[in-house]
């Protein structure tokens, strides 16, 4: 097939899926978007999508393995990427504006739909091929220490015979430390854009490596919390859960992805040095995705422990409530039993005591001992039925 250069060129193509470009008036008063980190600040009278804005971290030419020069615009870029036999861009942009992407879809003939799916994050990891451009999404990791919680990124990327464009959305990965790797390593960066997709991969997995690390930290952690009862333990082990999910996500369609590039070696003409550079990759990908298995197994069986432990819990709590209320109720028998006893000679007392003149055995000689003998009588057969039923 002719290279890219030797085509004709033509003018771009219209979709219906692409906004009205703005306006003149529009583009001056709409909010610049904020340059990332280690970019040059924007060039002045550069038009929009062709200046080294604050979406392009770095526009780079290669031929052999070698960087030859570094560009501000786009437009450079593309002039010189024509003027170079055997050149190669390497273009890094962090959520660029529609009117970047425009500029890189014509310049390089982007397909419609990956143009689309670059200018929006949160896809899904996928590897599709449009002719002779590939289109790779992938999500990078980062393990945050301070909050103990897994930081996801998107990055978006273009493989063409010449050209290699990432569009990152969000702070990992570091793309900077890839470009160094692949200048330093000039044999590696002459195999092409092939080469610099592989250095791109070997990137995103090495990523999830020191967050295997911090998540494996923190289920010991929390099976630590789960054994000691610790209340707050239910939350994290959720939003643990949660973000594993999410790292499943990111690398289960990696194991995929990464076996359809080997399935097309052969096909492709792979040198056989990159071949086995991807395959070691699909193997650290293949045992990432093991061990996030293994996590979400793990969050499920400390969920199911750590509500056998609360309902363990629980139940001896309600026994020793249910004990404490025996126990109680059993002191109240006694003191209601004894009140009754107590009562009984009050009553007799109360009774003969009201001091009326017509009461009966009134000036009996053995009134007195009466009274005091049905006292004791009344007594005793209370004592006698509270002891029979076990309140005393």
């Amino acid at each position: 097939m002719p290279d890219r250069r030797d085509r004709p060129a033509r003018p771009p193509k219209k979709h219906a899926w692409r906004r009205q470009p703005a306006t003149a008036e529009a583009q001056a008063t709409s909010e610049p978007v904020p340059p990332a980190e280690g970019s040059a600040a924007p060039a002045d009278g550069v038009p929009a999508g062709s200046g080294r804005g604050g979406s392009i971290v770095q526009s780079a030419l290669y031929r052999d393995g070698r960087h030859i020069a570094s560009h501000d615009t786009l437009a450079e870029t593309f002039r010189r990427l024509r003027e170079t036999p055997d050149g190669m861009a390497w273009i890094g942009l962090q959520r660029p504006s529609e009117a970047e992407l425009l500029s890189l879809a014509a310049e390089f003939d982007l397909h419609e739909l990956a143009v689309e799916d670059a200018l929006e994050a949160h896809q899904r990891p996928k590897l599709e091929r449009y002719g002779d451009t590939l289109f790779v999404v992938l999500r990078a990791a980062r393990y945050l220490d301070a909050p103990e919680e897994v930081d996801f990124g998107e990055l978006h990327v273009f493989v063409g015979r010449d050209f290699v464009i990432t569009v990152r959305h969000g702070a990992a990965p570091d793309l900077s430390a890839v470009r160094r790797r692949m200048e330093e390593d000039p044999e590696l960066l002459a195999l092409g854009p092939e080469a610099v997709l592989y250095a791109i991969l070997d990137a995103v997995v090495d990523g999830y490596a020191p967050v295997v690390a911090g998540v494996q930290n923190d289920i010991d952690e929390i099976e630590t919390e789960v054994f000691r009862g610790d209340p707050e333990v239910s939350r994290r082990i959720y939003e643990l859960s949660r973000e594993m999910v999410e790292f499943q996500r990111a690398t289960r369609p990696l194991v995929g992805m990464l076996h359809g590039l080997m399935a097309g070696f052969a096909k492709y003409g792979t040198e056989e040095e990159l071949q086995r550079y991807l395959r070691d990759v699909a193997d650290h990908v293949t045992h990432t995705s093991e061990r996030v298995d293994g996590f979400r197994q793990a969050l499920t069986d400390i969920l199911t422990v750590n509500a056998t432990l609360v309902t363990q819990q629980q139940n001896a709590e309600m026994r020793a409530l249910a004990e404490a209320g025996f126990e109680q109720n059993e002191e109240i028998k006694k003191i209601s039993a004894w009140a009754a006893i107590l009562f009984a000679p009050t009553l007799v007392g109360t009774i003969y005591g009201m001091n009326f003149d017509a009461m009966p055995e009134l000036r009996w000689v053995l009134g007195y001992p009466f009274a005091v003998a049905l006292m004791a009588a009344v007594c005793a057969g209370l004592y006698l039925i509270f002891k029979r039923r076990g309140w005393l």
